[in-house]
């Protein structure tokens, strides 16, 4: 049976989040981004544990850094708002991915993302091919149609 390609988390807008006006400042939705890839990867089992430890104790020493975003804001978060965050994955290579991401309220789209990754030596970032379980782990969640 193949996984859900789609994987979401709610997450709540709070005072920090917000500009003196009470709309989610910009650069504040990339940190909403990036805590779904990371809660998305450590739902397939692939914590941040797991990822930067060096291979002597179980780890992959891998990250995942961003090399590209392109984000279409297209109505404002505000104060006290649930949010869904969404991820997905377009594409998976050796040594990187392309995944897309939403951000919606109550069934509206608030943000589009496209996010182009790079898999990096977490001891040295360099580039470097993501270790095969992870890899087939990731390609087998690799959507067709997303979104």
């Amino acid at each position: 049976m193949r996984p859900e390609p789609v994987f979401s988390i709610p997450t709540r807008v709070y005072w920090e989040d917000t500009d003196a006006g009470g709309v989610v400042y910009h650069a504040q939705y990339l940190a909403f981004l990036e805590r779904a890839r990371t809660e998305w990867l450590r739902a397939r089992g692939y914590g941040q544990d797991i990822l930067r430890g060096g291979q002597a104790h179980g780890g992959l020493d891998l990250v995942f850094a961003v090399r590209a975003m392109r984000i279409d804001f297209r109505k404002p978060a505000r104060l006290d708002d649930a949010l869904d965050v969404s991820v997905a994955l377009r594409e998976c290579r050796r040594a990187s991915l392309v995944v897309v991401q939403t951000i919606d309220r109550d069934g509206t789209r608030l943000l589009d993302a496209e996010v182009r990754v790079a898999a990096l030596g977490a001891s040295d970032f360099l580039p470097r091919a993501i270790p095969a379980p992870l890899y087939e782990v990731l390609k087998s969640l690799e959507a067709t149609q997303v979104f």
